[in-house]
């Protein structure tokens, strides 16, 4: 008996330690709620947003690459926030061969987005990366219909 309540409260210990090492940073939270809020006017074009979001840091003239698999015939947009003003944020889709593709652009100070419809279902990748400004957090979300 007092094996299983050890056994039980190191599980409960070893479930809370994974808890605060996953939880997000302010930064990362920062830069969500942006990506969700620029998110949030492609859903008023019908457009559903995918669970989950990707961080990262993000460095001026340096670009972040996130793999994401899209399937032919849909619409998506790329939303991207950061949790400090970068300057010129950018977001842009490339084929699997590391091609940029032609997409709609939105951009206006910390957030940015990418509209796409691929033509083939596969894996593609997304590049967000400030041109100028300051090192910050970014948090990536997506749209489809």
């Amino acid at each position: 008996m007092k094996l299983c309540r050890l056994l039980l409260c190191f599980v409960f210990i070893a479930a809370a330690l994974t808890a605060l090492a996953a939880a997000e940073t302010d930064k990362e939270v920062e830069a969500r709620k942006v990506a969700l809020d620029l998110a949030g006017a492609f859903s008023n074009d019908g457009f559903k947003m995918r669970d989950g979001h990707w961080t990262g840091a993000i460095t001026p003239g340096e670009q972040a690459v996130v793999a994401v698999n899209l399937y032919a015939g849909n619409q998506y947009w790329f939303s991207v926030g950061t949790s400090a003003r970068a300057k010129n944020l950018n977001v842009r889709v490339y084929d699997e061969n590391g091609k940029a593709l032609e997409s709609e652009t939105y951009e206006d100070e910390e957030k940015a987005a990418a509209g796409f419809s691929p033509t083939t279902s596969g894996q593609y990748y997304v590049g967000i990366g400030p041109v100028e400004g300051e090192p910050s957090t970014f948090c990536l979300v997506y749209s489809y219909k």
